[in-house]
């Protein structure tokens, strides 16, 4: 979509510059002439706008795709918005089928409460705590009891549901839909309606839950709210969107010289994307940076730029000037200053049981294909025969890049 701002005359500079900041990024934002009457109107009255994000704890850690939405949420924050982290305690009972060609697995109570502690904890490295409002689902859902439910699911018709896609090929390909599966967007639809939201974000694959939303708004009285999806980040392989099961991620709460290097793998052109939707900087900034390097400057510069504000958020900035050190170091073939040490027996030991005892590989077969594809290094010199059995002594063990030891061998 055309994320230019509005320029029309009659809008204020402050309503524009709302606006600019609404649509960076974004994929859609609908609909945006109500946003705009939204902002004026907050404007004028001084009123924040309600701002909701609703995320299911279904895994207990996010890693930064998931905070392209924070990102959002923290620039509407920051215009002086009130945001609401809306934590799906009840919908995770239910399991959200988006994009599922398959139910997807309720979670247990103690699942989901243990999920939800370590949610929002990260989440807090992207939202301001203090200014942002927690809140559960289960404290309207719960309430809602059997009859309440049924006055929800009158509200949406069948035929209507059918048309969101997933459940639409699902159907087509002779797959099996739970009726309960068609309860997960109306009580989404319906967290808007108790929390009276202005504005709901998500992701592209969360489209249909959001105007559910708006519409049971409408049928409860309510204005509706506009929605605002973000684009799925693409992971590291610069394919696929970023995903734990594509082992193309980079998790917030990974070390700082990990998440440092993981940031400056990938390539030049991937980094713009990540540029706007993972930092702070100004458009007019990133696009000046980006003139720079089209003029003959490094990228590899702005790519430091950007893998030290991305550590620095989740970490600090002691941390990020480390971590960029540490990198240097790597790159020249030298050790980190801070590496584990460990002392095992069993002299003389194999590489490949050594690999595994010292927590550099998972299991002695991963170790012996670590060491023929060339990745395991003993002082500085690489392994290739899988049968050494090393003497006692001190070693420096390496594996690829990033894992280091020092190891005692007795």
């Amino acid at each position: 979509m055309n994320q230019s701002a509005v320029t029309t005359p009659e809008l204020s500079d402050g309503v524009r510059h709302a606006l600019e900041v609404s649509l960076r990024g974004v994929e859609e934002l609908l609909p945006q002439d109500e946003w705009v009457k939204k902002l004026v109107r907050s404007e004028a009255t001084g009123q924040p706008l309600r701002i909701k994000l609703g995320l299911d704890p279904t895994a207990p850690d996010i890693h930064i795709g998931h905070t392209v939405v924070l990102n959002k949420m923290r620039q509407l924050q920051d215009l002086g918005h009130q945001v609401i982290f809306l934590i799906g305690d009840f919908t995770s009972l239910i399991g959200d089928p988006s994009g599922r060609n398959s139910t997807r697995p309720p979670l247990t109570k103690e699942q989901i409460q243990a999920n939800a502690e370590t949610y929002y904890r990260q989440a807090s490295l992207v939202l301001d705590p203090a200014r942002t409002e927690i809140r559960y689902n289960s404290e309207w859902s719960e309430p809602l009891g059997a009859s309440g439910m049924i006055q929800l699911a009158a509200k949406y018709t069948v035929a209507r549901m059918m048309e969101r896609d997933d459940f639409h090929k699902r159907f087509t390909s002779g797959q099996s839909i739970s009726v309960h599966e068609f309860l997960y967007p109306l009580m989404q639809g319906y967290d808007s309606v108790a929390l009276k939201s202005d504005l709901e974000l998500g992701g592209t694959d969360q489209k249909f839950n959001l105007l559910m939303g708006r519409h049971l708004q409408q049928e409860y009285g309510q204005e509706p709210q506009c929605v605002l999806t973000m684009p799925l980040l693409v992971g590291l392989d610069g394919v696929d969107k970023m995903s734990k099961s594509k082992h193309n991620y980079i998790g917030i709460t990974e070390d700082a010289n990990t998440m440092f290097a993981k940031v400056l793998s990938i390539s030049d052109t991937l980094m713009w994307d990540w540029f706007t939707l993972l930092s702070f900087k100004s458009l007019a900034e990133i696009a000046a940076l980006k003139a720079e390097v089209a003029g003959g400057r490094n990228p590899k510069d702005a790519k430091v730029m950007l893998a030290k504000e991305i550590t620095t958020r989740f970490h600090s900035a002691a941390a990020a000037d480390a971590a960029e050190q540490d990198f240097i170091n790597r790159s020249k073939g030298g050790i980190p200053d801070e590496i584990p040490e460990l002392s095992l027996s069993g002299a003389p030991l194999g590489i490949g049981a050594l690999l595994k005892q010292a927590n550099l590989a998972p299991s002695t077969s991963e170790a012996n294909r670590l060491i023929e594809g060339g990745g395991v290094r003993v002082d500085g010199s690489a392994v290739s025969d899988k049968g050494l059995k090393l003497p006692a002594g001190t070693y420096v063990v390496q594996v690829g890049k990033r894992k280091f030891a020092r190891v005692t061998l007795a």
